[in-house]
C-alpha cells in the first residue's frame, strides 16, 4: 500500500521475515533486494555503535559511491529513511509511475550529500505524510514526531556486490562485506543475528524484506 502511495508499481512488495532458520527463509520469496530490521536501541547497542564508529574512522572501509546514504535529522522518521535506503539504492530495479513523488526525491537529492538529502526530506511533506498516513493504518499508532522512541529501522542493500548497513543515525554506510544477488537474504540475516546477539536479553526484533512480487 505504502509503495504504491509513493508511486511505485506492485512489481516488488514488503514482506515478513518469519525467523532466520533456513526453512522459513525459504518462505520468503525471491529474489530479495533489500531488508529492513527494526530493532530496541540499548545501551549495549549504544556502546557497541561508539566503538564500531571509532574502529572504522581509525582503519578506514571501503564504501562504493554509487551507495546512497541519507542522515537522520527528522525525530522518528527512521522507518522511512530505511524505505528510502532500500528503494534508492535499487532504483534500477523499480518501475516508478511518472509522476511518482520518490522518484522525484530522489533524481532530485541524488546529488547530494547526506546532510543535504536530510534537509529536503524535512521540505519534502509528502513523502513524510505518506509514512505517517501508513503508519496509522497499521495496528499499532504511529508515535508522535517528539515521542522518544527506543526502535530503530535500518536497511541492508546489495551495491556492487557488497551488503550495506545504511543507518541514518551513523555517520557512514558500515560495509558488511561481500554478497550476491543469489545469496543477499541469507546475507542480510546473518547480519541481523548480529544484532540480536549483541543484546540477547532483547525480544523486539522484526526483519521485513522488499521481495519480488
Amino acid at each position: 500500500q505504502f509503495l504504491k502511495q509513493l508511486g511505485i508499481h506492485p512489481d516488488w512488495q514488503f514482506v515478513d521475515v518469519y525467523g532466520m532458520e533456513p526453512e522459513l527463509l525459504s518462505m520468503v520469496p525471491r529474489p530479495v533486494c533489500a531488508v529492513l530490521l527494526l530493532f530496541p536501541i540499548t545501551e549495549k547497542y549504544e556502546t557497541f555503535r561508539t566503538e564500531e564508529e571509532e574502529r572504522i574512522k581509525a582503519k578506514g572501509q571501503d564504501v562504493k559511491s554509487s551507495v546512497y546514504f541519507m542522515k537522520q535529522t527528522i525525530n522518528n522518521a527512521c522507518g522511512t529513511i530505511g524505505l528510502i535506503h532500500a528503494i534508492a539504492n535499487n532504483r534500477d530495479k523499480m518501475n516508478f509511475e511518472t509522476n511518482s513523488l520518490l522518484k522525484r526525491f530522489l533524481e532530485d537529492s541524488l546529488s547530494m550529500t547526506p546532510e543535504e538529502r536530510a534537509k529536503y526530506l524535512e521540505t519534502f511533506e509528502a513523502i513524510r505524510v505518506t509514512h505517517e498516513s501508513s503508519a496509522h493504518e497499521g495496528q499499532t499508532e504511529a508515535p508522535s514526531i517528539d515521542e522518544k522512541v527506543d526502535l530503530h529501522f535500518i536497511a541492508l542493500v546489495n551495491v556492487g556486490g557488497h551488503l550495506y548497513e545504511l543507518d541514518g543515525r551513523k555517520p557512514f554506510p558500515i560495509n558488511h562485506g561481500e554478497t550476491s544477488d543469489e545469496s543477499f537474504l541469507e546475507d542480510a540475516i546473518e547480519v541481523c543475528k548480529k544484532f540480536m546477539e549483541r543484546d540477547p536479553e532483547e525480544l523486539r526484533f522484526n526483519a521485513i524484506a522488499l521481495s519480488a512480487a
